[in-house]
């Protein structure tokens, strides 16, 4: 199960940042201002936000791979379609599409993994998952997609990475169980009170905090920084990808090491620690002086990308170890939905105008701003369940 849905989340992340990497090469054919790009990367946030958590409810209620297996296959056939458009708006409508397919995905995915791990190999587990965004969507994204681009044009990017996701459709189909808890807990049937009483845990608000700051500086970076190495840098945008795979190649390694060090010292010190570490990787891409040596700004790049590690454990673990057992799926959509919508479609969208009055370093400087709104929350949260440590999970609000 986690060999499949690690290929699968993996899968779902390149779907949705190929766009990001293939930007200097839309741009110029479909006259792309800066802004438009940014619009682009905010409305699948906005339908991944609103997706997320209305089919997490939907699969505590009816079972995860009836929402699962569809949602995967959707997806990739949408990914596909982006590739046929020709103007602005068709591409805006195909994004805005696949967000709504790849929504539940996450949400669903991640809960099987929580729900079907050990106590004490729940964050190891969840974080080699959630790892996988970075070895594909982060690492290998950014290189073949603007490789491919180069040689024979953005769109069969588009075409070729929707092939794989159909197979693992089938795949989970086949192999995947679904949760030992769906749709009930301790005899609890999920209502619809459930859903609305998340609003009671404290812990459920800072994550939702969390995520939006970690969201801001992950879409803030991904989205501006190739643009801002290629325009303002003068890189060209193969070195663009090299570079961004450099930083999602960090991100697999420090997204295996993070969530499993999580299991053993607790969630909230290893939050607080991996926001500041994040906090430097959009500095770095701001230094000038490093461009001249581009090996070293890897490797800076490398150390500081701790994304994935922050996803699994604001967005996953500390929500379900937060709620009771029978609400684990909407609690991840809760917190993505929150994330989602400012982290992912506002700030976009406000730094895309931004740009146009201050010039394409400003969507960095918030990114890092937004990783400190992380460290304060991981500050702030009450203890959650971290078996190793012996912190047990709170059963009730508050």
């Amino acid at each position: 199960m986690v060999a499949i849905l690690f290929a699968t989340w993996g899968l779902v992340f390149l779907d949705r940042m190929s766009l990001l990497y293939l930007a200097p090469y839309i741009a110029p054919d479909l006259r792309l201002s800066a802004a438009q790009v940014g619009n682009l990367a905010g409305i699948i946030a906005l339908c991944w936000a609103v997706s997320a958590v209305i089919f997490g409810a939907v699969s505590d209620r009816f079972g995860r791979k009836v929402v699962l297996v569809p949602m995967v296959a959707l997806f990739s056939g949408l990914s596909a379609l982006s590739g046929l458009a020709h103007t602005y708006t068709e591409l805006l409508v195909f994004r805005a599409l696949l967000g709504l397919a790849e929504g539940p995905c996450w949400t669903v995915m991640m809960t099987l993994v929580e729900e079907n791990s050990p106590p004490e190999r729940r964050g190891r587990n969840v974080g080699i998952v959630v790892s996988a965004a970075a070895i594909i969507g982060l690492a290998a994204a950014p290189v073949l997609t603007t490789q491919i681009a180069a040689h024979f044009g953005w769109r069969w990017a588009f075409f070729i990475a929707g092939i794989p996701g159909l197979l693992m459709a089938l795949l989970i189909g086949a192999f995947v169980q679904d949760g030992a808890r769906t749709g009930e807990a301790g005899g609890h049937r999920l209502e619809l009170r459930d859903v609305l009483s998340l609003v009671r845990y404290r812990n459920m608000w800072l994550s939702a905090l969390g995520a939006a700051g970690f969201m801001t500086w992950l879409f803030l970076v991904n989205t501006f920084g190739p643009l801002y190495m290629t325009r303002v840098q003068g890189q060209s945008g193969t070195t663009a990808g090299l570079l961004m795979g450099a930083a999602g190649l960090g991100s697999f390694c420090i997204g295996l090491i993070g969530p499993a060090l999580s299991d053993r010292i607790g969630r909230r010190p290893v939050l607080a620690a991996l926001a500041l570490l994040s906090a430097l990787l959009p500095l770095a891409l701001l230094a000038r002086p490093l461009y001249a040596i581009p090996g070293v700004l890897a490797i800076i790049l490398f150390l500081t990308q701790g994304g994935q590690a922050i996803a699994a454990v604001c967005l996953i673990l500390i929500p379900t170890e937060s709620v009771p057992r029978h609400m684990v799926a909407s609690a991840v959509g809760f917190a993505t939905m929150a994330g989602e919508i400012v982290g992912g479609f506002l700030a976009p969208v406000a730094a895309g105008a931004l740009v146009a009055r201050q010039g394409l370093a400003e969507p960095l400087w918030l990114a890092a701003a937004g990783t400190l709104v992380v460290f304060v929350v991981a500050l702030a949260l009450k203890p959650v369940s971290s078996p190793a440590v012996g912190i047990e999970s709170p059963a009730h609000p508050g």
